[in-house]
C-alpha cells in the first residue's frame, strides 16, 4: 500500500562551482528552497531532517553544516533528526529518512548533503583547522608514513588488483572518465567543473595519481549542497509534484579502515538490494553509480549484477553500453567526475530528474521507470532503487 511506502517529492540543489564565495549555509539553504518549490511543500510541513555526515568539526570544508544548523536556522519544528558518520555510506542518511516515514515518525524530511571542499582550501583556518596533528593513530598509522592519505591510494590497489586478475586495461577504465565529461558538457549545472570535453588522447597522457588511476579518475573538490525531500506515502496528497517510490534500499560496513578489505562493500549491496523488491536489473532504466574514483562504477556494475565479477572492464569497453542512448545510460549528468563532488547525494538527485524527464539534453530516451543510485566506495556502501509506478 502506498500509505505504508517512501517517496521522494522534492529535489534542489544549490550553484556548484569551485571556491565559491557564498557561505555553505546559504548554499544549503538555497537547496532546501529549490527542493520545497519542487515539491509544493512549505517550510512548516518540514518535520524531519537527515544528513550524512553531520558537522566536520577540525574539517569543516568536508561537511560544514550539520542537521542541528539547519533547524535552527530555518526554525523547522522537527520530530527527528540525524547526522552522523557511522552509516553505511551517504545515501542511508536517505534511507533513513525512508524509514523514519513508514514507522509514521515524520511525514515530510529533508535530507541534505553540503559540501565546501574546494572553498575550504581557500580559507584552511576556518574550514581545515583541525588537518594539522601531531601524532597519528588508528588505520592512519598505516598510511601516513607512507604519504598515502588519500583515498586513491587505496582505491588504485583494488584497481590494480583487477587488472592483474581480470584484465582491465586503462583504456576500458577511460570510458568511465570519457562519459561523464561528454554528458557533463550536456549539463548546465556543471560548467564550473567540465569546461571542455576530455579527449581519450588527453587522458591517456594525463599524470599518474596513484597507479593505474590517473588525474581524470579522480573527483573534483567542489562547493555546493543537494537536498533531497523524502515524504510519507499517506502523505502524499500534500505534494504538487510527481514522487518517486523508493523501492528498495540496501547498504553495508566491512571495515571503515579499509584494512585487509578483501572485496569492495559493493558487492554485498548490490546483491542485497535485490532481496527488498520485485524488480530486477532488467527493469532498470538507468544507473547513477558513485565515482569519487573511476573504477568504483566498475565495483557497481559487478556486484548489482549488470555484468559478472571481473567483467566491468568488458561491459563498459567501448562506452556504448553506458551512453545516454546506450542499454545502462550511466551518470547523466556527468557524475562527480564531470559535474562535481557532491558526495554521493547528486546521484540520487540526478535519479529523480531522469525518472521524471527533466533531463533536458542529457536525458535519456523513452519512458524511464526505474533507475538505481549508489554512494560510497571501498568498504562502505549503500545504494537505492527508485521507481516512478
Amino acid at each position: 500500500m502506498a500509505s505504508k511506502e517512501a517517496y521522494i517529492t522534492g529535489i534542489g540543489q544549490s550553484e556548484v562551482g569551485v571556491r565559491l564565495p557564498r557561505h555553505p549555509m546559504l548554499l544549503t539553504v538555497d537547496a532546501v528552497n529549490e527542493a520545497l518549490n519542487d515539491a509544493g511543500l512549505t517550510l512548516d510541513q518540514i518535520d524531519g531532517v537527515f544528513t550524512f555526515p553531520g558537522k566536520s568539526p577540525g574539517y569543516l570544508a568536508f561537511s560544514p553544516i550539520g542537521a542541528d544548523d539547519l533547524i535552527d536556522t530555518l526554525g523547522i519544528d522537527a520530530k527527528w533528526h540525524m547526522g552522523a558518520i557511522e552509516q553505511p555510506a551517504q545515501l542511508s542518511a536517505i534511507g533513513m529518512a525512508a524509514m523514519a516515514v513508514k514507522q509514521g515518525l515524520c511525514r515530510h524530511v529533508i535530507c541534505f548533503r553540503t559540501v565546501y571542499e574546494a572553498g575550504g582550501m581557500a580559507n584552511p583556518e576556518v574550514y581545515m583547522s583541525g588537518m594539522k596533528q601531531a601524532t597519528v593513530s588508528g588505520a592512519s598509522q598505516w598510511t601516513s608514513p607512507f604519504w598515502a592519505t588519500s583515498a586513491a591510494c587505496w582505491v588504485a590497489q583494488y584497481a590494480s588488483r583487477h587488472m592483474h586478475k581480470y584484465g582491465l586495461t586503462r583504456e576500458q577504465l577511460a570510458q568511465i572518465a570519457l562519459n561523464g565529461s561528454r554528458n557533463a558538457m550536456k549539463n548546465p549545472r556543471a560548467r564550473a567543473i567540465t569546461k571542455e570535453e576530455l579527449t581519450f588522447e588527453k587522458y591517456m597522457s594525463a599524470r599518474l595519481i596513484s597507479t593505474p588511476l590517473c588525474l581524470y579518475d579522480c573527483d573534483r573538490f567542489s562547493d555546493a549542497s543537494t537536498v533531497i525531500i523524502v515524504s510519507a506515502g499517506d502523505a502524499l496528497d500534500e505534494v504538487k509534484c510527481e514522487p518517486v517510490r523508493i523501492a528498495s534500499m540496501a547498504g553495508s560496513v566491512d571495515r571503515y579502515s579499509w584494512d585487509q578489505v578483501d572485496w569492495f562493500a559493493a558487492y554485498e549491496t548490490g546483491e542485497d538490494l535485490w532481496k527488498h523488491t520485485d524488480y530486477t536489473k532488467d527493469d532498470v532504466d538507468t544507473a547513477q553509480f558513485y565515482d569519487g574514483f573511476a573504477f568504483l562504477p566498475l565495483t557497481w556494475l559487478e556486484g548489482l549484477g549488470f555484468c559478472e565479477k571481473g567483467e566491468g572492464g568488458k561491459f563498459i569497453e567501448g562506452g556504448t553500453r553506458i551512453a545516454l542512448d546506450g542499454e545502462l545510460p550511466l551518470n547523466t549528468n556527468g557524475g562527480q567526475l564531470g559535474a562535481g563532488r557532491l558526495h554521493g547525494f547528486g546521484f540520487a538527485h540526478e535519479a529523480v530528474t531522469q525518472l521524471r524527464g527533466l533531463g533536458g539534453e542529457r536525458q535519456i530516451p523513452g519512458d524511464p521507470k526505474v533507475a538505481v543510485a549508489t554512494s560510497g566506495g571501498g568498504p562502505m556502501a549503500a545504494a537505492l532503487l527508485l521507481a516512478k509506478d
